[in-house]
């Protein structure tokens, strides 16, 4: 069939559900040709259920957000499904024939109205980081804001002309794509939408995610190489990047047989604003399915830690997010038969359900909020992250376009080929941990033995596990709720290493609290008295700290992505910090613990960088974190103590 066959077959009344999509190919780093993908539509209920043969294409999922609930966490349970094209035709178009075929009607676009108005999300913003951040709850958050719409007369032809501005304005996407699935009743669900960023990709074992934050929007006169030097040098915006990053390698350690790499930074340029990115890869011998399940969802869509992310982002949206900040994943298999996964992240996308003569339409975005946001800034982030979708509905004015001498059309040169934009972003790397930037070997033995480590419900304790392995330790995870943990611990001979997580660490009222700061006395008393030894992360260290007598106050700046030296115990580390909360002590309380053989590393305003005494060890940091530089050494130094004391 020639291109314009085919785009009339799909115009035909009957014609059933598909899917057109322009993806980047990460082996030339430029859009691929527009796939037009057909087949039935079915519904599961899980990720492993969808249906896969031995197809290069076989399915394409449609996730939503509530899909977390296969993870256990809180979400509301609007009940969009779960559904799968299950590919039965695919066909490849140029973008110049499939723009030549495509049509190029106009979209009634009426009701144009956000749910929040700007004062209103700038109160939401202020409440995060007064109520959470501040309170220890999370590192950051991603709150949505929608703006809602009706299209009179919407139909295929609608969709396919919106898919064509987007293809036509938008650049710098690495999915530009339209979903269409109708249902037997007349109506109808489309997802169209330009994502800048990877969910998490998947060929030959190799995982690839691509953690993207901190949003330079451009001004009214267009890119500007001086606006980006000042936006690359904000704090707030490179410790931002580096909260996601931490985050997401939380998932590629889980997913990844020996953790992962970061590459990068790079600099992702858009029609309305660039994104600094990174990219995460590993290798995985898990099934496509659990990869894609074990990586839901993005902390750029949700926030870190992930768990408690998802409690805040419950309370403070009011109903759910739908297919926004879920994701589309193609499945099939290469040709040697091994599995193949791409999957975008289900954002900068139009939702539009259709009931007949009109149809509503969604356009969500999301602001992360961090310790260093200001309420104006966010509103505006929201603003240039729904731009481009908005202008393709006609809900904005066309972008001008830029001409020179003559009214000739001017090519606009990549921001990134300006030497000082070149040598801010390679500065961002020199600052991360040479452990995360190069490949992990495969641990030779285990001379230290094993380690049990508890999870406080931060998986900061998957990024731990590899690191203990370069240490000389073979590790274990148990959450702090597991039924089996008491057991465990009573029979386990080895490091116990009570790990970080959210919150205050003397709240009365949260059971998590209450559970783990039993756990932590019991596991001191034991250590101190020739037990398993026992080293505290971050929220383990407070409460290790707190069984020493310590005061347990708020910080009045959290320290969150923070990178600071530090001086532990008589050697300089760059460490990476995140925490809310901290131990506090006095020349009275360091002179009482000396006498009971406790030392005592202090940072600012006498708070407590670190603890150590016979059997046990507390670090406020995390030496894990990509901000850590030696974190392996670190980590050594302190642990190989604890086991020579037990000989």
């Amino acid at each position: 069939m020639t291109p314009d066959e085919i785009v009339t077959d799909l115009l035909a009344p009957g014609a059933g559900p598909f899917a057109l999509l322009r993806r980047l190919d990460p082996r030339t780093g430029q859009p691929g040709p527009v796939e037009v993908l057909r087949g039935p539509v079915e519904v599961v209920e899980h990720l492993a259920d969808i249906p896969l043969r031995d197809a290069p294409r076989d399915a394409l999922a449609l996730v939503p957000f509530r899909q977390l609930r296969e993870r256990g966490f809180e979400v509301h349970d609007d009940g969009t499904p779960l559904q799968v094209l299950r590919i039965s035709e695919a066909v490849d178009l140029t973008l110049e024939d499939a723009l030549r075929a495509l049509p190029d009607a106009e979209v009634p676009l009426r009701d144009v109205a956000p749910d929040l108005s700007d004062e209103d999300y700038a109160a939401v913003v202020r409440r995060i980081i007064d109520d959470e951040i501040a309170q220890g709850s999370g590192a950051n958050f991603v709150i949505r804001r929608d703006v809602d719409a009706v299209i009179d007369g919407f139909s295929v032809t609608t969709a396919l002309s919106l898919f064509r501005r987007l293809l036509v304005a938008e650049h710098g996407a690495y999915w530009t794509f339209v979903v269409h699935v109708p249902a037997p009743d007349g109506t109808s669900r489309t997802l169209v939408g330009a994502s800048p960023e990877v969910h998490v990709r998947m060929a030959r074992g190799e995982v690839v995610m691509n953690p993207i934050s901190g949003t330079y929007r451009y001004p009214a006169t267009g890119p500007d190489a001086d606006g980006l030097v000042e936006f690359l040098t904000d704090p707030k915006e490179v410790e931002e990047l580096f909260m996601v990053v931490d985050e997401e390698l939380k998932m590629m350690c889980s997913v990844g047989d020996l953790g992962g790499v970061v590459h990068g930074p790079y600099l992702r340029e858009m029609a309305n604003l660039a994104h600094t990115e990174f990219e995460l890869r590993g290798q995985s011998t898990l099934d496509a399915r659990e990869v894609l399940r074990q990586t839901m969802f993005a902390a750029t869509v949700t926030g870190s830690p992930l768990q408690s992310a998802c409690r805040v982002i419950k309370r403070f949206e009011p109903s759910g997010r739908g297919y926004y900040a879920g994701a589309l994943a193609l499945l099939g298999h290469d040709a040697e038969g091994a599995q193949t996964l791409d999957s975008p992240i289900l954002i900068r996308t139009a939702d539009i359900r259709s009931r007949g003569a009109a149809a509503s339409v969604r356009v969500s975005v999301g602001a992360t909020l961090v310790r260093g946001s200001t309420p104006e800034g966010e509103v505006a982030e929201t603003h240039a992250k729904s731009a481009g979708v908005l202008r393709a509905l006609g809900a904005l004015p066309a972008l001008p376009a830029r001409t020179g001498s003559g009214g000739a059309p001017v090519r606009r040169v990549p921001l990134a080929s300006d030497a000082r934009i070149a040598n801010l972003l390679a500065s961002r790397r020199d600052r991360l941990a040479t452990f995360w930037l190069e490949p992990q070997k495969q641990p030779t033995g285990s001379p230290l033995g094993e380690a049990l480590v508890v999870d406080a419900e931060d998986t900061f304790t998957s990024m731990l596990v590899h690191l203990l392995a370069a240490a000389g330790l073979r590790a274990r995870v148990l959450r702090y709720d597991d039924p089996a943990l008491d057991a465990e611990l009573a029979a386990h001979t080895g490091l116990v290493l009570l790990g970080p997580g959210p919150g205050d660490p003397e709240d009365p009222a949260d059971p998590r609290i209450v559970r783990l700061r039993a756990l932590a006395e019991r596991l001191a008393v034991d250590a101190r008295t020739g037990g398993n030894p026992l080293l505290g992360v971050c929220l383990g260290h407070q409460l290790l700290s707190g069984t020493l007598g310590l005061p347990l106050r708020r910080k009045d700046a959290p320290h969150q992505g923070t990178q600071l030296q530090v001086e532990l115990f008589g050697r300089e580390a760059t460490v990476g910090f995140y925490n809310s909360f901290t131990a506090r002590v006095d020349d009275a309380a360091v002179a009482r613990l000396t006498a009971e053989g406790v030392d005592v590393a202090t940072g600012p305003a006498d708070e407590v960088v670190a603890v150590r005494g016979r059997g046990f060890a507390g670090i406020q940091f995390h030496p894990e974190s990509v901000l850590t530089l030696e974190g392996p050494a670190v980590l050594r130094s302190l642990v190989e103590p604890l086991l020579s004391d037990r000989g």
